[in-house]
């Protein structure tokens, strides 16, 4: 043993000696001033006791030692080349160990110190939604388009379909999927494309809690907050809030407005296969639209087939049932659901400022979106007064040719008589152009249509006089017998015909306040009553179409008056907000009064079909407006023409509208009842 370990010294001082002076040699060649110190501090080290360190003594060689091992033998000693390089089994060990236990370490750290966050405000904000008298959307409002609904409301189908398509261990997972958040951070940290690889409770927590920031750090708090919420939340609470706070395009946030956008349909009314292309936009919407262009449609096509087979695969749908669906769903074309335009934007600004009157409801909380405002509104109704008011006007003005037919405008409103319903109006041409709401404007003279509520006076508080009666030669009221007196009309024949003088001297006798209490009573309000001077009877008041239409109601309805109302409820997280309650009708007037006038107007509407009852403003009437309104058992309808230019608040001459030399425009309104009776909106 000692011949052995003797034999070894001098070949390791050798190697020893040899590279020391190979150092030593190296570094006078370099010759700066920084490695001569490093030269001259290695001559004179010194032991840890602050002795210099001796010279080798000569002599023998003494007793080998063993040498010191490193605490990481790394490279590691003894090999060459490559293998030098190569950590041993035991080092990829400690490592891996390590590597588990600083990793573990991070993970507790960051849970401890990542709490849920409260929901950010676009994953709560809603939009208002407006619906037809039939229960149909009419348009959604707002910064976001979201209805949020619960899970029961969205058809079983339609929630299978994106289970399927974007986590089909849902149910069963922990709610994060740390192999989707590795690639996610490869990717990110390369530079390559944005991943997802998120379950379906870590998309809700990116909608609900965080931005929409593709970052490690934002992929981290995601996959942190996903396991808390999993644990705190039902996995029922997380896909509603998932589907609800989800983007499907066209400006559509969740379920319920794609489901309205994409097929004009609540979500709980979404079959299979519309549930599949639903489903299919979570993975982009802008690359799976059909709308967005042949790409588009070729994509949505392949993706919503594989939803469908999928679904089979993962036992969410039978083969059988998945064999019903081989055509495509095509979505309509892009919905204006959200738009404001037509007559829309007129009835959603009726609907609001009846809700801000009877509920109470401020503009910055009506606002805030989350509101369900049911109206009364007849799609169907509303369709036809539109068509007919463009038809007659296209027809019958040339306002490129004509000066006079220049700047004419039409409002016009429909109440149901018998409670008060507004069932369609006619606001202008479109109400992102035109901002004035002509149905429920004011400033517009009423003339010989306000005549009604002048008999109506006269039957209610008179004595011995009916609508036959006429004003003999001595200025008495007497009942007409025989062959009609041109110079003495009867009181019903001048509601239609001249007869303004008659009118004129008629609520002089019967006294003119108590025909503004009877129009008031009948339902026009006191704001649009004009003073009390000899020409009050013959219409220079300035009632709505809207209030017209409701008060000659009250004559259709026997003399019972209702309130015109345009809301049926408003829901806001799920209840009814007070206030919506409609009284019970008011006596105006007299059944056998209401009942004489009605009839009064019948025998001078024959033009406008049988059992219509009407009035309307004649070639007598001076002002600058034309009217017509009139009704029928079921509808109230009245109809304004008056001619103003934009930006300006004074009326224009109607004189030669319409081509007609020697008339008023006065034929318009008449001829627009008629066009929207043809439709069906008048009968």
């Amino acid at each position: 043993m000692g011949t052995h370990a003797q034999g070894k010294q001098p070949g390791r001082r050798g190697r020893r000696r040899r590279v020391r002076t190979g150092l030593q040699g190296l570094l006078k060649r370099l010759e700066t001033p920084v490695f001569s110190g490093l030269l001259e501090r290695l001559r004179h080290l010194k032991r840890p006791g602050g002795q210099a360190r001796p010279a080798r003594p000569a002599g023998p060689a003494r007793p080998a030692r063993r040498a010191r091992r490193r605490f990481l033998d790394y490279p590691r000693s003894g090999r060459e080349g490559i293998r030098r390089w190569l950590p041993s089994w035991r080092q990829l060990l400690g490592a891996t160990g390590l590597l588990f236990l600083v990793t573990t370490a991070l993970f507790v750290t960051v849970y401890v110190s990542v709490d849920i966050p409260d929901e950010n405000e676009a994953a709560r904000r809603e939009a208002n939604v407006y619906y037809w008298s039939d229960g149909s959307q009419m348009v959604s409002t707002g910064e976001v388009n979201r209805q949020i609904v619960e899970l029961d409301q969205i058809a079983p189908s339609a929630v299978d379909a994106v289970i399927a398509a974007e986590n089909e261990t849902f149910y069963e997972d922990s709610g994060v999927s740390p192999t989707g958040l590795l690639r996610a951070a490869v990717a990110m940290v390369g530079g390559g494309e944005k991943q997802g690889g998120s379950t379906i409770t870590q998309q809700y927590v990116k909608n609900t809690y965080l931005s929409q920031d593709q970052t490690v750090t934002r992929k981290v708090k995601e996959f942190v907050i996903a396991l808390k919420v999993d644990r705190k939340k039902s996995k029922d609470e997380i896909l509603k809030g998932y589907l609800n706070t989800s983007w499907f395009g066209r400006g559509a946030n969740g379920i319920e407005a794609a489901a309205h956008a994409y097929y004009g349909i609540p979500a709980k009314k979404l079959n299979p296969s519309q549930g599949a292309m639903l489903a299919a936009l979570l993975k982009g919407a802008e690359l799976y639209d059909p709308a967005g262009g042949p790409g588009n449609d070729r994509r949505a096509r392949e993706r919503w087939a594989w939803i469908l087979d999928r679904q089979v695969e993962v036992g969410l749908m039978t083969k059988k049932e998945r064999a019903k669906y081989r055509a495509f769903p095509e979505p309509r074309k892009q919905s204006r659901s959200t738009s404001l335009g037509g007559q829309t934007g007129y009835l959603v600004d009726i609907a609001n400022r009846y809700v801000k009157q009877h509920t109470g409801l401020t503009d910055e909380e009506l606002a805030r979106g989350g509101h369900k405002i049911h109206t009364t509104f007849d799609r169907g109704r509303t369709r036809d007064l539109e068509r007919a008011v463009r038809g007659v006007l296209k027809r019958d003005l040339a306002p490129r040719t004509r000066p006079a037919d220049k700047h004419v405008q039409v409002g016009a409103a429909s109440v149901r008589p018998s409670d008060g319903a507004l069932v369609a109006l006619y606001g202008g041409p479109d109400a992102t152009e035109h901002f004035t709401n002509n149905a429920d404007t004011s400033g517009v003279p009423v003339g010989s249509a306000f005549k009604p509520f002048v008999l109506a006076a006269a039957l209610q508080h008179g004595v011995s006089i009916g609508a036959d009666s006429h004003y003999a030669p001595d200025g008495t009221l007497r009942r007409s017998k025989g062959k009609p007196d041109p110079d003495h009309p009867t009181l019903g024949a001048a509601l239609h015909t001249g007869g303004n003088a008659t009118y004129v001297r008629l609520g002089e006798d019967i006294g003119r306040e108590q025909v503004r209490r009877t129009a008031i009573d009948a339902g026009l309000l006191p704001e649009s009553m004009a003073p009390l001077e000899p020409t009050f009877s013959v219409g220079t008041s300035t009632p709505s179409a809207i209030r017209m239409a409701s008060a000659y109601g009250t004559f259709a309805n026997g003399g019972l008056r209702h309130a015109p109302y345009s809301v049926t409820k408003v829901v806001k997280d799920g209840a009814s907000l007070p206030g919506l309650e409609r009284p019970g009708p008011g006596r105006a007037m007299d059944e056998g009064v209401a009942r004489e006038v009605t009839d009064a107007l019948r025998a001078g509407a024959e033009d406008l079909g049988p059992g219509v009852a009407a009035g309307r403003t004649g070639d007598q009437d001076r002002l600058r407006t034309a009217w017509c309104a009139g009704f029928t058992r079921d509808l109230s309808t009245a109809v304004t023409v008056f001619r103003v230019r934009r930006g300006q608040s004074a009326l224009l001459p109607m004189s030669g509208v319409g081509g007609d030399k020697s008339g008023r425009g006065n034929a318009l309104p008449p001829r627009i009842w008629s066009a929207y009776a043809e439709a069906g909106g008048g009968r």
